[in-house]
């Protein structure tokens, strides 16, 4: 086997001048920096809240108040809350109620439905359980209805629709030291006394929106992207909006949501105004049908090997000389691309990090102009090209891929409107949309602005009270660093358990690490009802432990952070300093699976080491 059996690095552009790109990504930088960072964009409560609670699809039914003790409560039916469910059901614990805001199982597939979704990273490795479920994607970037009902048939395949909860929001969790439960009170009057809850409410768990001027005064109609108006629009998820076809729409955000949705509303309305502040990096898609004949040479366990696969070429490690890239896609060039140039070098093992480092970043640069030169091989309009080309290192923004995207602004009915320099749109007005001080009139207004990543928890959980032991507010215990004891439970707060970005490992692949974190809870949680225990919390001493190794590992990435453009990988701009528990702020640096391993060794010993167990 050679070292690039199944594909090799990509040909980019030598001649560069990297300082003078250095400095044009500063520029770059500073001229979107806003000061208010996360908080720029509106919380949906009060008077917006219409945005994120009307649920477009399922209609709410009334029912009469839920007053009733559970053993597990789930709190999220996305992937997250599936996987929580279906290993708990795997761990002989059947008695598990999923508290779902939508209408049906699915999360960000369920809420997601816009024209032209897809999974925009390799189906194969992102759809978990495939083997389990003897599913296999139609296609590598598999479309969102696929997704959808997979995570549909996940619930049907553990029988987690029998104890679902859809249509409901939680929103307060209280600790009830009498009874040993938590009290879950909800907006449909429920009262859920829960032995145990989990809180999987993912990282596009709540849409968020800009916050400009003027948004109730627009008279047209206006919608997030995560609530798709297929009655204003009409078509489906495949596109066909023929509605739209008298309509001047405008679209804000260019983010992985926006290059999605361009080719169809540039294709299906009168005239489409996009507006951008930050170019997405969009490489070629070349979204083939799954291969039966590849099918049929996979050997039981493949999908495990490919995800472990995938993680070590992508861009969380990178550099892999002993076995060849199975994913071979815009994920997996940057690893592929500085693996060959080590390989090259007279003596690769004698490389320090800091050299090694110097060639991944400037492989990065090669990558990243690849991709401006792309810009400009496609769209016509010099003016044009240039503001979508991307200035910025590769991983400052989610990469995206798109074969339609970038032609699309060659059409005589879609305009760019590059609100960079002004730090986004400044106004909505009763007829239009203003930025750079000119008004554009528009029927409709669409945000494909995003979700509650990088903004508090207390936001992103979309729960007004999540309470402890002795009324300690979770808010307020993790508001200067999270106490956690692996990423999953922390001190306070007996019997809650945490899946998400939370001192944990990270993989570029979510729902591997949802499935790690499913896996290790659903053990705790029935290792605690074998052993009779009414709480299991842990210790001070082992929390105390954890953090301490959080810590004494991290990295300090701010110089990249502070590199980049304002984004939700890096804060919107800010950095991750103290009071700010979001995205991707305090993990594992040891590496996702060094971090799995040391969790099977936890589990394989028996004893639950650092874990306080109170029995009746």
């Amino acid at each position: 086997m050679t070292l690039f059996d199944t594909c090799g690095p990509t040909e980019t552009p030598t001649d560069i001048d990297i300082e003078a790109l250095r400095e044009k990504y500063r520029q770059e930088r500073e001229k979107r920096l806003r000061p208010e960072g996360a908080t720029q964009y509106l919380e949906l409560t009060g008077e917006f809240a219409e945005f994120a609670e009307v649920d477009p699809y399922t209609p709410v039914t009334p029912r009469t108040p839920i007053k009733e003790d559970i053993d597990v409560a789930v709190l999220g039916g996305g992937i997250s809350g599936l996987l929580a469910g279906a290993y708990l059901k795997k761990a002989g614990v059947d008695d598990v109620h999923i508290i779902e805001m939508g209408g049906d199982f699915g999360g960000v597939w369920y809420w997601n439905r816009f024209p032209g979704i897809q999974c925009d990273n390799d189906a194969y490795c992102y759809i978990p359980m495939l083997e389990e479920l003897d599913f296999m994607p139609s296609k590598k970037y598999a479309d969102g209805a696929e997704i959808f009902e997979h995570c549909r048939n996940i619930g049907k395949h553990f029988g987690l629709y029998d104890g679902a909860i859809f249509s409901t929001q939680v929103r307060t969790v209280r600790w009830d030291d009498t009874i040993n439960r938590w009290h879950l009170e909800t907006n449909r009057g429920d009262d859920i006394r829960a032995r145990f809850v989990v809180m999987t409410q993912g990282s596009y768990n709540r849409p968020k929106l800009p916050g400009i001027p003027g948004i109730k005064e627009f008279k047209g109609h206006v919608f997030h992207s995560a609530r798709w108006d297929y009655e204003y629009t009409g078509g489906d998820s495949n596109g066909n909006l023929h509605k739209l076809a008298d309509k001047r729409v405008a679209l804000v955000g260019t983010g992985a949501t926006g290059v999605q949705l361009v080719p169809h509303l540039g294709r299906d309305s009168k005239h489409l105004y996009v507006f951008q502040r930050t170019p997405s990096s969009v490489d070629m898609r070349g979204n083939a049908p799954t291969d039966p004949q590849w099918v049929a040479s996979l050997k039981p366990g493949w999908q495990e090997e490919r995800k472990r696969n995938f993680h070590r070429w992508s861009p969380f490690e990178g550099v892999v000389f002993d076995a060849a890239d199975q994913v071979c896609d815009f994920w997996t060039e940057l690893g592929r691309n500085t693996t060959a140039r080590i390989a090259a070098s007279p003596d690769p093992a004698s490389l320090t990090l800091e050299e090694v480092m110097a060639i991944r970043e400037e492989e990065d640069f090669k990558v990243m102009e690849r991709l401006r030169r792309r810009v400009e091989a496609l769209v016509e309009d010099p003016e044009t090209a240039e503001a979508l080309k991307p200035y910025y290192r590769f991983m400052c923004k989610r990469p995206c891929s798109s074969d339609e995207y970038l032609p699309t602004f060659n059409r005589p009915n879609v305009t760019l409107v590059d609100v960079s320099e002004c730090k986004g749109v400044q106004r909505l007005t009763e007829n239009g949309i203003v930025a750079n001080d000119v008004e554009y009139e528009v029927d409709c207004v669409i945000f494909a602005s995003g979700f509650e990543i990088s903004t508090e928890i207390s936001r992103r959980y979309a729960i007004d009270t999540i309470e402890g032991r002795d009324g300690l507010s979770l808010f307020d215990h993790w508001r200067n660093g999270y106490k956690t004891l692996h990423g999953m439970t922390t001190r306070g707060f007996p019997n809650q358990f945490h899946t998400g970005f939370i001192q944990g490992g990270v993989s570029a692949n979510t729902t591997a690490m949802f499935e790690q974190q499913a896996e290790h809870i659903a053990y705790i949680v029935a290792e605690a009802i074998k052993r009779n225990a009414t709480v299991v919390e842990p210790s001070q001493q082992a929390q105390d432990a954890w953090v301490n190794t959080i810590r004494e590992q991290a990295i300090d990435t701010s110089a990249f952070d502070l590199s980049c453009t304002p984004g939700y990988y890096n804060n919107e701009g800010n950095g991750f300093g103290e009071g700010v528990r979001s995205f991707l702020g305090d993990y594992f640096m040891g590496g996702f699976y060094v971090f799995d391993d040391l969790l099977k060794e936890w589990r394989s010993k028996g004893d639950l080491d650092g874990l306080m167990l109170e029995t009746e």
